[in-house]
């Protein structure tokens, strides 16, 4: 058993942490300062176009996207240390293209769709969203009401879509919707192409989250959609889409586990220099107990993230390991930027610092993309159904 990252996948690392170091963390004090404004926690548009413009001459685009369409084909274990280096900083900045939507896109596009929509895609030149959470439907893929029937060589779709991240910019989104009633989640879901600007696409209202976020809400009313836009197979969605949320999973771990290690590594850094009562807070047993399950917890978590990107890459199952995963890294990042912040005492409770912003994101995470609740029934229930 080798626990060591092949050489170009270290070098990788150490190209990413570097590229966090010299150009997201000195962009952290103009996030936290719009976000302190109301304005949101983002990155403007200029900021953007340099970010976009150092990352892909670093050569650090497209990494896990396919070859034929400009990308660099590598596993999901090197992505584990790319993502948790883009996790330390609370700059909003992802490597392009974002790895969860590329994964079902490169999974299931036809030649024409991979000519239109993926290859532009990982060139930098699209923005895409995914819609499938609905109102009152939530992380349960049987009670999701919108509706695409076929009428004629066109799909009709009725319904609504809520929780969707860039919505107001995407230039497509993957739409899942039910196209057999009867079948529902085995066998009555398909994934289809939208394009933002479709007819009968509207955007509900926009919902403020924590944080500074902000996601959306859309409407389909008679939303007419070409064949072509079906993406995959018809009433085969649910598979590429659960590797699409497996893909989000395992990344939004990563980043939980650096965003752990940051609020770490900000104690090691402040305990030693703040005195109260005579000793360092580096001397006292709660500190020192808290330092040290951080560490472990950090180290566990990162392990299960290399095992769990190991078995995707080599196309097992990663259900049960997905959502211990999911559940153990997003609890493991609360607990420790929450302790960070106890450590900081008041200025742990400023906007100075990045730390409440990490908690904010964190907060957000263990809801996202299934709450811990949920993966820990998934996890219980398999358990339990192999006895």
């Amino acid at each position: 058993m080798n626990f060591e990252l092949d050489e170009e996948f270290r070098k990788l690392e150490e190209l990413v942490n570097h590229f966090v170091e010299d150009h997201l963390y000195p962009l952290e004090s103009r996030v936290l300062e719009r976000e302190a404004r109301g304005e949101g926690a983002h990155i403007t548009a200029a900021e953007r176009e340099t970010l976009d413009s150092v990352s892909r001459e670093l050569g650090l685009w497209g990494l896990d996207a396919p070859e034929d369409v400009g990308g660099m084909a590598l596993p999901g274990v090197a992505l584990v240390a790319v993502n948790e280096a883009i996790g330390k900083s609370v700059v909003p900045y992802v490597l392009p293209p974002d790895s969860p939507n590329l994964s079902m896109l490169a999974a299931t596009v036809t030649e024409a769709q991979r000519e239109r929509y993926l290859a532009p895609y990982v060139a930098g030149k699209t923005i895409s969203a995914i819609a499938i959470s609905e109102p009152g439907a939530g992380t349960d893929p049987a009670a999701m009401a919108t509706t695409a029937v076929l009428d004629g060589d066109e799909w009709v779709i009725n319904g609504r879509k809520i929780w969707i991240t860039r919505a107001d910019v995407m230039d497509f989104a993957i739409l899942m919707a039910v196209t057999d009633k009867e079948k529902g989640s085995r066998g009555g879901i398909s994934a289809f192409l939208l394009d933002a600007g479709t007819p009968g696409l509207r955007i509900a209202r926009k919902i403020p989250m924590i944080g500074g976020n902000a996601t959306f809400e859309l409407e389909l009313e008679d939303c007419r959609l070409p064949v072509t836009a079906l993406l995959g197979e018809q009433g085969k969605g649910f598979a590429p889409m659960q590797l699409r949320l497996s893909t989000r999973r395992l990344e939004m771990s990563t980043w939980c586990i650096g965003i752990a290690q940051r609020a770490l590594d900000m104690m090691l850094e402040y305990a030693p220099q703040r005195h109260t009562f005579g000793s360092a807070l580096s001397e006292k047993q709660t500190i020192q107990n808290w330092l040290a399950e951080a560490e472990s917890n950090i180290h566990s978590a990162r392990l299960m993230a290399y095992h769990t990107a190991w078995k995707l890459d080599q196309g097992q199952s990663v259900r049960r390991e997905i959502s211990m995963l999911k559940a153990h890294a997003t609890e493991m990042a609360w607990t420790t930027v929450d302790r960070a912040m106890q450590c900081y005492g008041a200025m742990g409770m400023t906007k100075e610092l990045p730390l409440q912003q990490m908690a904010n994101e964190v907060r957000l995470m263990r809801i996202y993309d299934g709450p811990t609740e949920i993966h820990k029934w998934v996890v219980a229930r398999d358990l339990l159904s192999n006895r």
